[in-house]
Order: structure tokens, then C-alpha cells, then sequence
């Protein structure tokens, strides 16, 4: 979680913001990833509890865009 904005979550491999007031369906991403986006802990988002491959993959499955997430490898 960033020190500045409590909706931004990085590891070594990528970024992950949340926008909650575009959240249409908090539930969703919590009920098919849990591990990951999680209702009653905080921070909210664990990135260490998935894969980056499927917490990307759930992240596109958002119907609203309020979750969204970039690359933090560089490309050579």
C-alpha cells in the first residue's frame, strides 16, 4: 500500500490501484479471488495472495474499472 494514497498497491511485479467510488460490485473480485481482495482485513488488497497472473486476470474481469493494474517490470 502506498504511504500517499491508501488505493495504490505494489509489489516487485506489478501495480494495482482501486477508484471506490467507481465500484459497482465490491463482492465480485472478493468472492473469486479472496485470498487477494479481501472484505475484512486491511490493507484491502494482498497482492502476495495470488499470482500475478490471476489477481491481473480478475482484475480484468472489473466491470466498472475501478480496479486497474500496470506492469512494474521494465521490458530491455
Amino acid at each position: 500500500m502506498s504511504p500517499t494514497n491508501p488505493n495504490v498497491y505494489s509489489n516487485d511485479e506489478i501495480t494495482v490501484t482501486y477508484k471506490p467510488s467507481a465500484c459497482i460490485n465490491a463482492e465480485r473480485c472478493a468472492n473469486e479471488l479472496s485470498n487477494v481482495f479481501r472484505q475484512t482485513v486491511i490493507p484491502w488488497i494482498n497482492l502476495d495472495g495470488a499470482p500475478t497472473k490471476k489477481i491481473v486476470e480478475q482484475i480484468k474481469k472489473c466491470p466498472s474499472g475501478a480496479l486497474q493494474c500496470k506492469s512494474n517490470k521494465v521490458l530491455v
